[in-house]
């Protein structure tokens, strides 16, 4: 069964940000997360809904991981894993 896509909540300026989108080109997870800029209102919006309040933030569909460590530690269980519900 294949999860819905991830979601990365993050900021173009924000080097944390960076590191977390170069994580995901680096291993080529563009098809499996979605990048919502919190330059636009629905997506801050809904990174606040998750309790967001750091960037940049992953919502894996239950849990919120915010931090660079925590996102690309999450990542690295899609990418060691193959799965989504790691």
């Amino acid at each position: 069964m294949t999860s819905a896509p991830l979601e990365l909540f993050h900021r173009i300026a924000d080097p944390p940000s960076a590191v977390a989108r170069r994580y995901i080109v680096d291993h080529a997870l563009e098809d499996r997360v979605i990048f919502r800029n919190l330059v636009y209102a629905e997506a801050e919006l809904d990174w606040t809904l998750h309790g967001g309040h750091a960037t940049p933030a992953l919502w894996d569909g239950k849990q919120l991981h915010q931090g660079a460590e925590a996102v690309v530690a999450r990542l690295q269980a899609v990418v060691n894993l193959g799965r989504d519900d790691a």
